[in-house]
């Protein structure tokens, strides 16, 4: 049922873009300037799961929104940093607090913008809906759309891979 990605196994730390990659790419902006962005629960659940087995979880995001900050909060994020345009370096300053290594880390994106770090951990991966140079550097494409299930399908395969699937699952199955 999961596709078993060996690169996935050595992951501690999980590093998700925002738009794009946990919601749908599009945002509606109101007329006071407030932003909207719709989440996926299935993300989110699958999020929680991944962290309960000892992987960390950070986002690195080009955009500084409320909704995103208020979203982080409530899913009990450990790295949270946004309104960044120099993803590589937030990435390196990273791994200095995690004291973790870039093979250690997985990241999905789907822009450019997302390669100077994508290029760097040991298992990238990307929305089916990613830039064609994205696509073409990845490890491991989602079959699930961005914004629809895609981070959980990531989260996942990592336990899958860990060997961590089944216990998580384990208390929903009984």
């Amino acid at each position: 049922m999961y596709q078993t990605n060996q690169l996935a196994t050595p992951v501690k730390l999980l590093i998700m873009d925002v738009d794009g990659v946990l919601t749908d790419g599009r945002i509606f902006i109101t007329a006071s300037g407030e932003e909207i962005k719709s989440f996926h629960t299935l993300d989110g659940h699958g999020l929680k799961m991944l962290q309960k087995t000892g992987v960390k979880l950070a986002i690195i995001t080009g955009r500084d929104a409320p909704s995103v900050a208020h979203r982080v909060k409530g899913l009990g994020i450990d790295y949270y940093f946004a309104g960044i345009h120099n993803k590589q370096q937030t990435f390196l300053t990273l791994l200095e607090q995690t004291g973790l290594n870039a093979k250690q880390c997985a990241y999905i994106g789907d822009d450019v913008v997302d390669l100077p770090v994508m290029n760097r951990v040991g298992f990238c991966v990307a929305v089916p809906q990613a830039h064609p140079e994205v696509l073409k550097r990845a490890h491991y494409v989602t079959q699930a759309a961005a914004g629809a299930g895609a981070v959980r399908e990531l989260c996942d395969l990592i336990m899958h891979t860990q060997g961590t699937l089944d216990k998580a699952l384990a208390e929903y199955l009984s």
